[in-house]
């Protein structure tokens, strides 16, 4: 099928080789710090950051990311983020608080609407403060991997990580 890529293929891409950009020679479009690999990306996401320079903010309002970075004018456009932050939020809080919940069931003696608003409360905040870092993270992946009409960055090359890979021409 052409033009279909895997996930696979993807991650294959992501792995060091002769098609590796070295970094250490800057232009004028490069930016000054691009993350060596998805996970880092995601970390700046999760701390709100742009994921390709690590420096600029990646939301001026609460779930909103930017159009551009001004430190390095990456285009932030092309997030298609949609859901799936709120599905991450969603469970991830389900697995924090399902031990809470069977806990306070089974060893306090609150009354049920004294568990209740408790839950309540304790799922709304963790929501709120997991929705910005979980759609952070996914929109930085997003743009690591080049999904949604982004432009796969260049890969750091790897130091001293020999090339592996035999040419399949």
């Amino acid at each position: 099928m052409a033009g279909f890529e895997t996930l696979l293929d993807r991650i294959v891409d992501d792995m060091p080789g002769e098609d590796v950009v070295d970094l250490n020679i800057a232009d004028e479009y490069s930016a000054p710090d691009l993350p060596k690999t998805a996970f880092q990306a995601a970390i700046r996401g999760l701390h709100g950051r742009c994921p390709s320079c690590g420096e600029g903010q990646m939301f001026p309002r609460l779930l909103k990311p930017i159009e551009h970075c001004p430190i390095c004018g990456q285009d932030w456009t092309a997030q298609q983020a949609d859901d799936f932050p709120a599905y991450v939020a969603i469970i991830v809080t389900g697995h924090i608080l399902a031990p809470v919940i069977i806990f306070m069931i089974n060893e306090t003696d609150f009354s049920m609407w004294t568990n209740l608003a408790i839950i309540i409360t304790l799922a709304l905040i963790l929501l709120g403060s997991l929705l910005q870092p979980a759609k952070g993270a996914i929109i930085a992946i997003q743009w690591w991997m080049g999904l949604h009409d982004f432009e796969k960055p260049p890969r750091p090359a790897a130091a001293g990580i020999p090339d592996n890979r035999q040419d399949q021409r």
